[in-house]
């Protein structure tokens, strides 16, 4: 049984890691951290897991981490990077759903997120936690860097164009929605009910910590830098995120058969049919990225719709599928949940 400690499991990727690993077959909750609200019981705070985690909040220090074989950081950014070399000495594996080792360049990652990089010695070794890119490097992983909720969209819609050479990687354009929840679980004038319901709107345009890492990932894809457009926007419900995702066609292709191609055997990627438009309530909480892809009026450009749940296949739920894969467990092991619906 794999003994697992959560850091900072207070916010909306900290329960949803309790709700998952709270079916794991072969995982267990040992420890959950939170310095504010040390003491008191995981049940109290988040009652949908009474009967599922018998365990109380504890600080860090009390938490005995060291014991775990793997700590997932549920923590704003700057929290792993600063904590993470000591686990990793003591032989716990780490993953981090923060953006602390996203990004290889550690000039960008400080220019994005305006502060000094505590751990650059780790960057390194830190696997970028996509399992349908880089599934063999994160079975060896000692330290995975889960990626962001609107990189797994935009990513995972992109990338079969980018590494047919199907489209022209020079002008990409993201137009990205998401819901509330990914701004985190905190008061903030802006996510409260009166502000962001029955209102829409973009943010971020100038730019967005997320565009590097999204770069960086499709540059990967060609082997050359890409030239992205991405623009996030607000959308007034709760989870998820769709991406609609535009290319030009540099020739022709099968673009249905090359995304199922690409994605054939991928247990979290579904490509629907032809003419599909994928709806974000299709993916409520479930570890899964429901694609569809558009030629329209047979032009030379190509729309991607790519959806996710953004505290599932865009945090929690990936972070799972890579603890999965680093101790050799079927991806599958505590993420074979329906999508809710209504």
């Amino acid at each position: 049984m794999i003994k697992v400690g959560i850091v900072g499991g207070t916010g909306y990727t900290g329960v949803e890691l309790l709700r998952l690993l709270a079916k794991h077959p072969q995982a267990r909750v040992t420890a959950v951290t939170s310095r504010k609200d040390a003491g008191i019981r995981v049940d109290d705070m988040f009652p949908s897991l009474r009967g599922r985690i018998d365990l109380a909040f504890t600080t860090p220090d009390e938490a005995r981490l060291q014991k775990c074989d793997v700590v997932f950081f549920a923590t704003p950014n700057g929290i792993a990077m600063q904590e993470a070399s000591a686990l990793l000495d003591a032989g716990v594996r780490v993953i981090d759903l923060a953006a602390d080792f996203r990004i290889q360049d550690v000039q960008e990652w400080e220019q994005w997120y305006g502060v000094k990089h505590a751990a650059p010695q780790l960057i390194a070794d830190a696997v970028y936690g996509l399992p349908e890119v880089n599934r063999e490097a994160i079975r060896r992983a000692r330290l995975v860097a889960n990626p962001g909720c609107y990189p797994t969209a935009v990513q995972l819609g992109f990338l079969p164009l980018l590494e047919a050479g199907a489209i022209d990687p020079s002008s990409l354009i993201a137009d990205c929605k998401s819901g509330v929840s990914g701004a985190g679980r905190k008061g903030e004038i802006g996510a409260l009910l009166a502000e962001a319901g029955d209102s829409f709107k973009a943010y971020g345009v100038a730019g967005h910590r997320h565009l590097p890492e999204i770069r960086q990932g499709l540059s990967r894809a060609t082997g050359n830098a890409v030239g992205l457009t991405f623009v996030p926007h607000l959308t007034p419900m709760i989870r998820g995120i769709h991406a609609t995702l535009y290319g030009r066609l540099s020739r022709e292709i099968d673009l249905q058969q090359l995304f199922e191609r690409r994605y054939a055997g991928e247990a979290f990627v579904d490509v629907l049919p032809a003419g599909s438009h994928p709806e974000t309530r299709s993916v409520r909480g479930a570890n899964l990225c429901r694609i569809a892809v558009h030629r329209p009026q047979g032009g030379d450009t190509v729309v991607v719709l790519s959806v996710i749940d953004n505290l599932v296949k865009g945090a929690a739920g990936q972070a799972v599928q890579n603890m999965n894969l680093m101790f050799g467990l079927p991806e599958q092991d505590g993420l074979d949940v329906v999508p809710l619906l209504p």
